[in-house]
């Protein structure tokens, strides 16, 4: 075994493989018998910390939820315009999902509902409200600022995997022109339910 086991956290350790496992080989890949060969840990050792395949998966959604709502803050911090801001935010979703694959793909993967999973479901209300607030500074009503968000999560992430699954690559598209393209089409939306009065 060995590896990084003795340096005293393997908890944490157990987390940062599986977000470089689901970064390198996609959610398709994730299983805690690999995340435990790549720890260099035995295939029980992971389950010392993390009873079930669902609870390591929560924690791990939870750290992607949380560096989601770090970067749509920063991206939005960029912008003095709601609109830029909200659309870069947009972008920013893109680029992480294209750089770690994971997304809401991974936030709301089967069997991570329940209520013993505190910790995702805050850092997911906390991305999830920061879209909304954003949506909120540009919509005319908080029906159309919901719609808006669902809209612009759904764009964004459809942008990203359809670079993750070679579409965009087939038409020689780098990564940032995807999210570009993702940037500028989210602004098309906001546009188009602000001045459109929500629909």
């Amino acid at each position: 075994m060995g590896g990084k086991y003795h340096h005293g956290d393997l908890r944490g350790e157990l987390v940062r493989v599986s977000l470089d496992l689901i970064a390198e080989q996609g959610f398709a890949g994730f299983s805690v018998a690999q995340v435990a060969k790549r720890a260099k840990v035995s295939p029980g050792a992971p389950y010392r910390h993390f009873p079930t395949r669902e609870s390591l998966l929560a924690e791990v959604a939870a750290h992607i939820a949380c560096q989601l709502a770090d970067r749509v803050a920063s991206a939005a911090a960029e912008h003095n315009d709601p609109a830029d801001a909200l659309a870069a935010a947009a972008g920013a979703y893109t680029r992480y999902l294209i750089e770690r694959r994971a997304g809401m793909n991974v936030i709301y993967a089967n069997g991570l509902q329940g209520p013993q999973y505190a910790e995702l479901h805050d850092q997911t209300r906390r991305l999830t409200d920061q879209f909304l607030m954003l949506c909120l500074t540009v919509a005319p009503d908080p029906l159309t600022a919901l719609e808006l968000m669902e809209q612009l999560f759904t764009q964004a992430h459809g942008y990203g995997t359809f670079h993750l699954d070679g579409v965009f690559v087939k038409h020689g598209y780098s990564v940032d022109l995807v999210v570009r393209k993702s940037t500028e089409a989210a602004r098309m939306a906001i546009t188009g339910r602000t001045a459109g009065g929500g629909r």
